[in-house]
């Protein structure tokens, strides 16, 4: 992995947005290019070849569909392949979430990200994860969600959990923070964090983004 800041591309309709956002992005991004609707995105990713694009869901433009018609535009072109999409959006709607996701976008984070929380996330898509703020994740499982033979495959690994590590389990694959569980649940800090790792442990995975892509895969949020 490089050490070099990730390249990037923020398409969205308000110029006020993409250079406060610019401003708020952490030294590990590199803001090389901006657009501002559908035809201006379809012309200058391919241009700039930025490891990550943000991308707005609701843009001018094209034939009016938004974000989602910019990805299935861009969606045949090879140059492309490493290029990753992250959504942002003020809208938590679920076709919004959804009409994105399938168009292939490998995250979405509403506005009400910080700059901080942006840049991680965009480090996250670069390197493969699919990221999402905190209860957006039941939208993509409601959408892609597995069949019954993998619910079941699931019930023998759940087994492997106690009832409290579950819950934990739940908490943080839907994005809740270590604190916002321990307060939830009642728990100190320190005890989740022993439960999630015992969870990890027990589910051999290595981290929270693998636990979050093992729980929607086998419908567990």
């Amino acid at each position: 992995m490089s050490d070099s800041p990730i390249s990037v591309v923020i398409v969205d309709d308000h110029q006020i947005f993409r250079t406060g956002l610019r401003a708020e992005l952490g030294p590990e991004v590199d803001v090389v290019g901006e657009a501002a609707t559908v035809d201006e995105a379809v012309s200058v990713i391919p241009a700039l070849k930025p490891a990550v694009v943000l991308l707005d869901v609701h843009l001018p433009g094209g034939s009016g569909g938004g974000g989602a018609e910019v990805l299935q535009r861009l969606a045949a072109d090879p140059s492309l392949a490493d290029t990753r999409f992250l959504a942002l959006s003020v809208s938590d709607a679920a076709d919004d979430v959804v009409s994105v996701i399938r168009a292939g976008a490998r995250g979405y984070l509403t506005k009400t990200a910080s700059g901080s929380e942006v840049t991680q996330a965009a480090i996250r898509v670069r390197d493969g994860d699919a990221v999402f703020s905190p209860r957006l994740a039941g939208f993509v499982l409601d959408a892609f969600g597995t069949g019954g033979g993998e619910t079941a495959a699931a019930d023998d690994e759940l087994d492997r959990l106690t009832a409290r590590e579950q819950e934990v389990m739940r908490m943080i694959a839907r994005g809740y923070a270590y604190k916002e569980v321990a307060a939830e649940l009642f728990l100190s800090i320190k005890t989740v964090e022993t439960h999630v790792s015992s969870v990890l442990r027990k589910l051999q995975l290595s981290n929270r983004h693998e636990l979050t892509a093992w729980a929607l895969s086998k419908r567990l949020l």
